[in-house]
């Protein structure tokens, strides 16, 4: 009986071993599966955590995208990739599905812009050339307010980029003509900037242009400075004659602007940003001073204002004092007169003063010059233009005394005179009607029977001619044969004597016929009008 009472004590051991052991396997078999399921979890976690935002974008075409291989790109970094692309419902756009890493998130608000980058080739060069390798990229230019997630694409890359640094500006001008956005500006032939868009002003009467400058180009930008469009070719043709500028070839394919600072401009006269410049047209318009209140007249002119146009030069004694602004034609309807009222502005800052009076004005000085024979006088500035300009100069006091016209400008009239063309044309038709009311017919008449007289009288002449030729042979051979016979008579006697003195009388005679022959082959009117004084000197 011991060995059987022995027996039920060692198996109650045995059997706790076993359990023991059983539990103990069955724990780290079943550990395995929960850290697994830990490693799963927490891997998940941070697959979703650190997964991006998916967003939307709206491109007008699909060229040159790919599902899974086109990137979104930002500084040439990739920061996502086109996971779908389908069309839109309006049948008109294609919407492209982009997942983003987390770290772009930021970048999505509303006034982010997306494009798609491919190569291009324009007059501004050659842009895109890494994608012929790569492919098309989407490039993203990050914005500010609300986070947003669907986008509309850009048609083409802004010309601003993200990174570029300097300052906008709003430039004002009359006409667009070939500037467009991407139209570079220049600053002493470098390209420091382009123009990024154009609108019509408030008043739908300008275009404006909002610029951008580069740095450190945009320091220059300041006060006084001046902005004009630079054609390439700038001919123009003005009262002073041609003028010709030539700028860069890219101006002259595509257009350009061009600026200039003023010297007497300093740092601290740079203008901030957004402030309003105008545009000039031409370089010649941008050097021109502005003077401020300038003196307004109005001219009449009686002659024609061909050749004269807005922006002619006022000049005194050939040094510009001021501008035509104004050319009007009225015509009064009770007297059908016709007036031409030319409207001038004068710069008398431009003339420097001495010996200043204190409280004289401008106009003080200008009606004392008037007073002394200033006048105004249309000259012509170029012969080869035809171009006039508006002379000012002194005249003898009553030569041309002021004029009143009927001045409905509201303007003082600044007194005029003739131009030299017009006094030369106004003789040429006063003696032109002078000759027209002369009996010409009669006069014809008269002078054909003066010219049968006249040859009446020179048959008469000639036949006198003759006829004292004749006599002066006769008297040669009688005062020959005298001569003859004087030699055979004794000296002294009376006959020697009175042949000697009719040989003296013939030679006189013939003498005077000689100098009355002479005479009428040098002056043969004399037997019309006789022998005058001076002739008979």
């Amino acid at each position: 009986m011991s060995e059987f009472n022995d027996n039920p004590i060692e198996d109650p051991f045995d059997a706790e071993d076993i359990n023991l052991n059983k539990k103990a396997e069955f724990s780290l078999v079943w550990l395995l599966p929960v850290i697994a399921l830990i490693v799963s979890a927490w891997l998940i976690y941070k697959s979703v955590s650190e997964k991006g935002p998916e967003i939307t974008i709206n491109f007008p075409t699909a060229e040159g995208l790919e599902v899974d291989k086109t990137k979104i790109k930002y500084l040439d970094v990739e920061i996502g990739k086109v996971t779908a692309i389908s069309i839109n419902d309006d049948l008109k756009t294609i919407q492209v599905s982009a997942r983003l890493n987390r770290s772009a998130e930021s970048y999505l608000k509303e006034s982010t812009r997306f494009w798609v980058v491919k190569p291009q080739v324009g007059l501004g060069g050659v842009s895109g050339l890494g994608t012929l390798l790569s492919g098309a990229y989407i490039a993203i230019k990050p914005g500010e307010g609300h986070e947003q997630w669907h986008f509309v694409g850009l048609p083409s890359a802004p010309l601003l980029k993200s990174n570029a640094e300097g300052r906008q500006f709003i430039l004002e001008a009359n006409d667009l003509g070939s500037m467009r956005a991407g139209t570079p500006i220049n600053f002493h032939g470098i390209n420091v900037g382009e123009v990024l868009s154009h609108k019509l002003n408030d008043q739908a009467n300008a275009i404006q242009l909002t610029v951008f400058i580069n740095a450190p180009y945009d320091q220059f930008v300041r006060k006084n400075t001046r902005f004009w469009i630079d054609s390439g070719v700038d001919l123009s043709a003005g009262a002073n004659g041609f003028k010709v500028r030539t700028g860069p070839l890219i101006s002259l394919l595509s257009g350009g602007i061009a600026f200039r600072a003023a010297e007497h401009d300093t740092v601290s006269d740079i203008k901030p940003e957004n402030s309003p410049f105008k545009l000039y047209e031409t370089y010649d318009q941008s050097t021109q001073e502005v003077y401020n209140n300038p003196l307004k007249y109005a001219m009449f002119f009686t002659g024609s204002l061909r050749g004269l146009t807005e922006g002619a030069p006022v000049q005194m004694r050939g040094i510009t004092i001021g501008k035509v602004v104004g050319i009007g034609l009225e015509i009064d309807e009770k007297t059908v007169d016709i007036r031409t009222p030319v409207v001038v502005e004068l710069e008398m800052d431009r003339i420097k003063e001495s010996n200043n009076l204190p409280n004289v004005s401008d106009a003080a000085i200008l009606q004392r010059l008037i007073d002394q024979g200033l006048r105004a006088q249309l000259q012509t500035g170029s012969l080869l233009t035809g171009q006039l300009l508006v002379d000012l100069a002194f005249h003898p006091k009553g030569e041309f005394p002021p004029t009143q016209n009927i001045n409905n400008t509201g303007l003082p009239e600044f007194p005029t005179t003739p131009s030299t063309l017009d006094e030369f044309t106004q003789s040429t038709q006063i003696i032109m009607a002078k000759i027209a009311k002369l009996p010409l017919a009669e006069l014809t008449q008269e002078a054909n029977k003066t010219l049968q007289t006249l040859q009446g009288t020179s048959k008469s002449a000639t036949q006198m001619l003759d006829s004292a030729n004749t006599t002066l042979s006769t008297a040669d051979k009688t005062l020959g044969t005298a001569q003859k016979v004087l030699g055979t008579l004794e000296p002294g006697s009376t006959r020697h004597y009175e042949l000697d003195k009719l040989i003296q009388e013939l030679t006189h005679a013939a003498s005077s016929v000689k100098q009355l022959t002479d005479f009428l082959e040098q002056h043969p009117d004399a037997l019309l009008r006789g022998k005058h004084e001076e002739q008979s000197r």
